[in-house]
C-alpha cells in the first residue's frame, strides 16, 4: 500500500497539479491520488489563478506535507535521488533549477491568456503580444537545453524536473496551435507520448466540464 498521498485538482485545467503529478510519477514513489471536487476553494484558486499562494498540488509522505511544485520536486529528489529528477552534474543541476524557477515564477501573460485546457483545440489562435514574448522565451529555453544536453528531453535521455515543469506548456502549445520548429516539435511529441502524460490526458478527456469561466473568452 502506498504511503504517500498526492492531492491534485482538475486533470483538464490543473497545470500545477499536472507538474506535481508528473514529478511523483518520474520519481517512482508509490502514491495514492486525491482529487479535489470542483467546488473546493483550493482547487478553484489554482485553476482560475485566484491566489498567489497555491496549496495544490500537495504531497503527504511519512507524515511530511509538502506543497508548492518546486518544493515537491526538491523533496522527491532528496528521497529518491536515483530517479534523476535533477542532473548529477553540478552545472547542469544549476541550469535545471534556474529554468524550473523561471517557469515557476514567470510567464504570467501566457498563463492568463492561454489557460491549460487539454480537451480544447483553438486553431490559429491569436496570442497577446506579451504572451508572444513568453512563448519566444520558452522556445529559447527548449532549444538551448536540447542542443546542450542532446535530447530527447531537456536534460538528456530521461525526463527530469524541468520536463515536468514545462509539460503543461506542451499542452498549451497544442491547444492554442502555437507554431514550433522541428526541434521543439520533436521535444513536445516526446513529452506528449510519455506513458505518465498519456495517463493524465486520458483522465482529462474523461473529466466533466466544470469551469465555464476558462472558456468564456474563446
Amino acid at each position: 500500500m502506498a504511503d504517500a498521498v498526492l492531492t491534485v485538482s482538475s486533470k483538464n485545467y490543473g497545470a500545477w497539479s499536472l507538474r506535481g503529478w508528473l514529478l511523483v510519477k518520474f520519481s517512482g514513489l508509490e502514491f495514492t491520488e486525491k482529487v479535489l471536487p470542483p467546488d473546493d476553494a483550493d482547487m478553484r484558486a489554482e485553476i482560475l489563478l485566484l491566489s498567489s499562494s497555491i496549496l495544490v498540488p500537495s504531497l503527504l509522505h511519512n507524515g511530511i506535507k509538502v506543497w508548492d511544485t518546486l518544493a515537491i520536486g526538491e523533496y522527491l529528489n532528496e528521497i529518491k535521488p536515483k530517479a534523476g529528477l535533477l542532473p548529477t552534474d553540478v552545472a547542469a543541476r544549476a541550469h535545471c533549477r534556474a529554468i524550473c524557477g523561471e517557469m515557476h515564477s514567470g510567464f504570467s501573460s501566457m498563463r492568463s491568456s492561454m489557460p491549460l485546457n487539454i480537451k480544447a483545440m483553438f486553431p490559429k489562435f491569436k496570442t497577446w503580444s506579451r504572451a508572444d514574448a513568453d512563448v519566444k522565451r520558452i522556445v529559447e529555453i527548449w532549444t538551448d537545453c536540447l542542443k546542450r544536453y542532446g535530447g530527447p528531453f531537456l536534460f538528456g535521455k530521461k525526463p527530469c524536473m524541468a520536463d515536468a515543469m514545462y509539460a503543461p506548456v506542451v499542452s498549451r502549445f497544442r491547444t492554442y496551435d502555437i507554431p514550433l520548429d522541428k526541434v521543439c516539435v520533436a521535444y513536445a511529441t516526446a513529452i506528449w507520448k510519455l506513458p505518465a502524460m498519456q495517463e493524465w490526458i486520458a483522465a482529462a478527456q474523461a473529466e466533466a466540464d466544470d469551469f465555464d469561466e476558462l472558456d468564456a473568452e474563446f
